[in-house]
């Protein structure tokens, strides 16, 4: 299933459309994004029989009247949708730096033996579509396979980390180097954290809806056709289980949290000469299988 955040209501996509879960369910389960993850057992349940009706009703010769009275409306995003994160108040956002080898390359460090965990904080979520202010020094872009945690886990184990994942979506952690690397200590979390630092969306995607989670394309570009980066997420020095099981081996980590994976190489900090975000660019970024974000960048 695919799920997103339309005004701020949470949507399961139907076909070309998104039913509303709250109409649809019948209050079953509120309209709030963020609270299905407390939930997800047993609203992933719900959702799997309520696409299954739908497919019913869609099938040849399934015309009956009551049928069509009892089917939820299906609404398209328009311009003036507005799209949240699909997670937009987790209660934990973990960041992961230097877990692409090209992108330790790139930036000069050795890989790491233990992966480099910082965080963004939640104030910095924005979703598709959204424009991102720019402040004042220099915004480098790092397109980002992003995890949601479903069911809770403490020291989970390789077997049974897929099993914690909500789902998958696309995510920017957008940076800003000169704070980030400013002074005796890094300040990466602050960097990071700006207003609109973190894009995610456009959906999240069940792990049912992927043919190979491990081994997925990822890439962003400018929307003129320029690509900054392009990468796969079989490179990952630590996978998504290896990630979970060592955060979780520390961290509890709870219905709706986020895990921002990593960057491959391509960073504007990497190049020579270097080169950042402008205003009025449009940065768009995709991962195969779950989606294309878009967000454009505009002045202070």
């Amino acid at each position: 299933m695919r799920l997103a955040n339309l005004n701020g209501r949470l949507a399961l996509r139907e076909g070309d459309g998104f039913v509303d879960v709250a109409s649809a369910s019948g209050g079953r389960f509120g309209p709030d994004p963020q609270s299905v993850y407390a939930h997800w057992t047993e609203f992933s349940a719900w959702a799997e029989k309520a696409q299954s009706a739908q497919e019913g009703q869609r099938a040849p010769g399934a015309e009956s009247e009551a049928r069509d009275h009892s089917r939820p409306e299906i609404t398209r995003p328009g311009p003036d949708t507005v799209w949240g994160s699909p997670a937009p108040a987790p209660r934990q956002i973990f960041a992961i730096g230097l877990n692409y080898r090209d992108h330790a390359q790139e930036s000069g460090i050795a890989v790491p033996d233990e992966p480099p965990v910082f965080t963004k904080f939640a104030t910095s979520l924005t979703g598709h579509r959204q424009d991102v202010v720019l402040p004042e020094g220099s915004v480098d872009w790092e397109v980002e396979l992003v995890v949601v945690i479903g069911s809770g886990c403490h020291r989970a184990t390789r077997e049974t980390a897929w099993q914690h994942v909500a789902g998958l979506t696309v995510g920017q952690d957008l940076s800003e180097r000169r704070l980030q690397l400013a002074g005796p200590v890094p300040q990466f979390s602050l960097g990071k954290s700006y207003p609109g630092f973190a894009p995610v969306g456009p959906e999240l995607v069940t792990l049912d809806e992927i043919d190979h989670p491990d081994d997925l394309e990822l890439g962003c570009g400018l929307q003129d056709g320029e690509v900054l980066q392009k990468g796969r997420t079989s490179n990952m020095v630590f996978d998504v289980p290896e990630l979970i099981v060592r955060l979780s081996a520390v961290c509890p980590l709870l219905p709706g949290d986020l895990i921002f994976t990593g960057t491959p190489a391509g960073v504007g900090a990497g190049r020579d000469p270097q080169r950042f975000l402008a205003p009025e660019e449009v940065l768009v970024s995709w991962i195969e299988g779950i989606g294309t974000l878009t967000n454009r960048m505009v002045s202070a």
